[in-house]
């Protein structure tokens, strides 16, 4: 990984001067080119785009403990955000308590610590489900996660159907980037159907996953990158689903997609648009969907975590708002700003607001939301649109050639070319040749006073204290019960997903459902011996 190869550039190749000529090179249809709302929808997939509603301004929180997060959300909610999006530590990304040897100085750092349906209980006090949205990013444990907030739900009288969110639930791109997996892919694609099986019928306006392109391009790949590994990921749930009896027309609709927002502007724009047509056309050509909205992709978006430095902190503030201009103009149905001391610590209650802010400013301010698809006509946009769609189409069929996405990732395909993409990013940066302000170029030798939130140190032994006492006083009796029903599903193969609400209605804990799909499915070891 010494050099850049062909095809793997950090950035697609465009023209200085930009012009009809040029973008007839492409291949692109000049003549009559779909509105927003019609087939393959690259300029949106909605006729009227923002002009009948906004983007979801979904900011990312979590962090301690639930009633601290939960603080986080009412402040949120109050002060304009119109959806909820849960942040969970690293214990809980693994269905582990917090009272594991493996949870040792984790709990509560990087998200929300969750055992039981008492923090979910915790979480969302005072929040009416029903009128909120709510996205969780897990993967590895989205089934056991989900069942807890369908079984809180059942406790406040909240009819399953009223759910409205997304549960991230994309376990490919744990293996490809993240690491945060806990079973074997097969097995977490048994967790991934039953979700999507069991919530056709009670949850109809839930998303049932979320497939992720935004770790993957925090981990290094490029934007081209982005776009095939998340796209065949997409592709490799669809073909699962229908091979365990779903029907397309059920599944798809209730996938949505997320992205990252990078700086390079005009590739961001045209990424978006780029993937939406392409979507559309994979999944018209492969599955012959009857319902439009199959087709459709829908998406969330987050601007860049790793484009944030500590050094000069308020410079990021600056980043995301160009980044988030470009999921705007890139046609996003929600957005995630982030705060400008991400790289430092977790964000404080100002630095948060200033974020939201940034949305509300975008929002309201500038007008942009007025047009739909704004650069559509644009040469340079459009080239860019172009030459993403079929590169990315290219690296799709090479997946498809060795076998799709899954074969892939036991392969180790998609993290080789990721590592690649990285290594030749922190080339660009070390050499000069990739500016970063404050970082290799207008560098300053002052050190900043931003410090970030402040945590609670006494989480762990909290949360602790807490599952024994929930051990102690729960009935034990109707838990070993309900813990003999998961292992009854487990080895007949029928839905997991209503012994699971089961059993967190009886106070089972987190980990201890997980321990028993460990102990039946087994863990995983990637291709690199980790």
């Amino acid at each position: 990984m010494t050099g850049r190869r062909d095809g793997h550039d950090l950035h697609t190749k465009r023209s200085t001067h930009p012009s009809i000529e040029t973008l007839s090179d492409t291949g692109f249809s000049i003549q009559n080119p779909a509105n927003s709302g019609s087939p393959p929808y690259t300029r949106g997939i909605h006729k009227n785009m923002y002009l009948d509603r906004l983007w979801t301004m979904r900011q990312y929180a979590g962090f301690s403990d639930a009633k601290s997060t939960n603080k986080r959300f009412l402040d949120l909610l109050e002060n304009g955000q119109s959806g909820l999006s849960v942040a969970f530590d690293l214990p809980t990304q693994l269905g582990l308590n917090s009272n594991s040897e493996l949870a040792e100085g984790e709990v509560g750092k990087v998200g929300v610590a969750i055992d039981s349906i008492h923090d979910i209980r915790a979480l969302f006090s005072d929040i009416d489900l029903s009128q909120v949205s709510t996205s969780m990013t897990i993967n590895a444990p989205a089934t056991s996660l989900f069942a807890l907030y369908v079984a809180y739900a059942d406790e406040c009288g909240i009819p399953r159907k009223a759910l409205r969110g997304t549960v991230q639930n994309d376990i490919l791109k744990e293996y490809i980037a993240r690491g945060l997996y806990i079973f074997p892919p097969k097995e977490s694609m048994r967790l991934t159907t039953d979700l999507m099986a069991w919530s056709k019928s009670h949850t109809p306006n839930w998303n049932t996953i979320s497939v992720s392109g935004y770790h993957m391009r925090e981990a290094g790949c490029t934007a081209t990158q982005e776009i095939a590994f998340t796209l065949s990921n997409g592709l490799e749930y669809l073909s699962q689903a229908i091979d365990s009896g779903l029907d397309i027309d059920h599944v798809a609709p209730r996938m949505s997609f997320f992205f990252g927002c990078h700086n390079d502007f005009f590739e961001e724009v045209a990424k978006f648009r780029a993937a939406r047509q392409l979507w559309h056309d994979l999944v018209t050509e492969r599955f012959q969907p009857n319902n439009p909205k199959s087709s459709m992709l829908r998406f969330h978006t987050q601007t860049a975590g790793v484009t944030l430095t500590a050094q000069q902190p308020l410079n990021n503030a600056v980043r995301v708002s160009y980044q988030a201009l470009s999921a705007v103009l890139g046609g996003t149905q929600s957005l995630h700003t982030n705060s400008y001391d991400e790289a430092i610590g977790l964000p404080t209650e100002e630095s948060a607001l200033l974020a939201l802010r940034t949305q509300q400013i975008l929002a309201e301010e500038t007008k942009v939301p007025n047009s739909v698809d704004p650069l559509a006509g644009s040469y340079l946009v459009e080239e860019l649109t172009s030459k993403l769609y079929q590169n990315s189409r290219n690296l799709i069929e090479e997946i498809d050639n060795m076998g799709g996405a899954m074969q892939c990732v036991i392969a180790g395909y998609q993290q080789r070319h990721i590592h690649e993409a990285a290594w030749n990013q922190l080339q660009s940066i070390e050499d000069g040749t990739t500016k970063v302000i404050g970082v290799n170029t207008f560098t300053e030798d002052q050190t900043t006073d931003i410090v970030g939130q402040i945590q609670n140190s006494a989480i762990a032994q909290l949360q602790e204290e807490q599952i024994e006492q929930i051990i102690e006083d729960r009935d034990s009796t109707k838990a070993d019960q309900c813990i003999r029903s998961i292992e009854e599903a487990i080895t007949d193969g029928s839905n997991l997903m209503e012994p699971l609400i089961e059993a967190f209605k009886a106070e089972v804990t987190l980990g201890e459902v997980n321990d028993i799909l460990r102990d039946n499915f087994g863990t995983w070891i990637a291709p690199s011996g980790v």
